[in-house]
């Protein structure tokens, strides 16, 4: 089985195929810039790159699987609906996936870990895992000093030193990490495409505005 794997998540630039075939997954291709500023500018050029290194068409793949978030607004939403595309044109299901489970997955420790990446506002997306990888707490958004971290030793993911327990690899989704984590939802119907935001973006809609007019319509 061949995947591409997309992440915009985190200031990461991340594609690359994959091949599941019955083992742990392996990448065949992959390219990752850091770069927060430059997810559609690059995100598309990487993903090509990387399926003519491994030698195959997009149309070769049998998934896609992206990472979901959690993330900033911006450059989650390029990577959700370039895979959305992708996923339409080539007629391929499209599987969702949460980027901290990404992490977690590729995190090469003993024992329970913690990954969080940057949330800004000095806050962290942060999710816990036990020693088998599953989730059991998270996704959530918080400052460093409010995540609970009683019970672990080791983090990871992009801030993982803000919590103050030894770190470890990866800061970023890779592409394996990310088919590792979806692959059990591989076998069947794809979760919607819901990015995690966790919370309302910056932008806001205007206010009503003021009437210049004076009392009297003078």
């Amino acid at each position: 089985m061949l995947v591409i794997a997309l992440d915009t998540s985190t200031p990461a630039v991340t594609a690359g195929l994959v091949a599941l075939d019955g083992g742990r997954p392996r990448a065949l291709a992959e390219r990752a810039t850091i770069n927060p500023r430059a997810h559609g500018e690059l995100l598309m050029p990487h993903l090509l790159d990387a399926m003519a290194e491994a030698g195959h068409e997009l149309a070769d793949a049998d998934a896609i699987v992206v990472g979901a978030g959690p993330g900033p607004f911006t450059g989650l939403r390029v990577g959700m609906a370039t895979a959305a595309a992708l996923g339409q044109a080539c007629g391929r299901p499209v599987h969702p996936v949460c980027s901290l489970d990404a992490i977690a997955a590729e995190a090469a420790v003993d024992g329970p870990l913690l990954v969080a990446t940057d949330a800004r506002r000095k806050e962290v997306y942060w999710a816990a895992y036990d020693a088998d990888r599953r989730r059991i707490d998270g996704p959530h958004v918080q400052r460093p000093a409010d995540v609970p971290t009683s019970g672990f030793t080791t983090a990871a993911g992009t801030m993982a030193e803000l919590l103050g327990l030894a770190v470890a690899e990866p800061r970023h989704p890779t592409p394996v990490g990310l088919v590792a984590a979806a692959r059990e939802a591989l076998s069947g119907e794809p979760a919607p495409l819901v990015p995690l935001y966790l919370r309302r973006p910056d932008a806001a809609e205007p206010g009503k505005r003021k009437s210049v007019l004076t009392r009297g319509g003078k």
